[in-house]
């Protein structure tokens, strides 16, 4: 791969590119886009971020641009179904210490981190792949 000139959303589709194909990409993007969401928080920033380099990716893949967008949207309600954060306020009520319902979240990030993975890819292969009206 030449880089010479590339920006880094060009560079990181090319990964995500050589890494995945179309049975595999929703899994893929799907566990990037939910890890990428403990360090940039706002949904309409990281896809500001992601957006360029991952339907880059899919538009190379062939795989159905809409369905790459509901991966991200997906991805990004993950973490929010394992740590909600509906749950700071309702400590502070209670009196309880994080650790009073760590294993509630362990449970949740077991039963819907493979749940989620399984359900994008499933839905990822239900649609055919049509090419964009502009570039």
């Amino acid at each position: 791969m030449n880089t010479d000139g590339a920006t880094l959303a060009v560079m990181l589709s090319h990964v995500f590119t050589q890494f995945t194909n179309t049975h595999t990409y929703a899994v893929v993007i799907g566990a990037y886009s939910a890890l990428l969401g403990l360090f940039i928080p706002s949904a309409g920033g990281k896809w500001i971020v992601e957006a360029p380099y991952v339907m880059q990716a899919a538009n190379d893949l062939h795989y159905h641009l809409g369905w790459a967008v509901q991966i991200y949207n997906a991805a990004e309600a993950l973490p929010n179904l394992i740590n909600p954060f509906w749950m700071l306020p309702v400590l502070g009520i209670l009196r309880l210490k994080a650790r009073d319902v760590i294993g509630y979240t362990f449970v949740q990030f077991v039963v819907h981190v493979p749940l989620v993975l399984l359900l994008l890819w499933a839905f990822g292969m239900t649609l055919q792949y049509h090419a964009p009206l502009q570039p």
